[in-house]
């Protein structure tokens, strides 16, 4: 397993921008599937996105589709998830995973970090 660690969340405006990075220790981060969670209270986990270790295939949730984008640079190690054109609905605790498997499940990713908020104001 890796230790995750979430950050760049807080306040923005409906319509703004806002970058999320994780960064991973350990050297095997190359290794893993990367993916961002988000959750509100009540309710499940929802999968925003997913990136493959070596980066050259991602795959992102139809609500975020287009307005956000997943990257990582394995030489440096954060990844990112870029986030453009949010919408209140965005409004979450957004939560970077790791796994050896992928998919779109919360169950398969077996590392997580602590969560960072993000908040989109109409």
């Amino acid at each position: 397993q890796v230790q995750l660690v979430e950050s760049g969340g807080g306040l923005v405006q409906a319509g703004g921008s806002l970058r999320l990075s994780c960064t991973a220790s350990g050297r095997t981060f190359s290794t893993y599937t990367m993916a961002w969670f988000r959750q509100t209270p009540g309710k499940e986990r929802e999968f925003v996105a997913r990136i493959s270790p070596s980066g050259a295939s991602t795959y992102h949730a139809d609500s975020v589709k287009g307005r956000f984008t997943i990257s990582r640079d394995n030489a440096k190690n954060p990844e990112y998830l870029q986030m453009n054109s949010v919408k209140p609905e965005d409004t979450a605790v957004y939560y970077c995973a790791a796994g050896r498997y992928g998919g779109s499940s919360w169950s398969t990713y077996g590392s997580w970090g602590q969560g960072t908020q993000v908040t989109v104001s109409s």
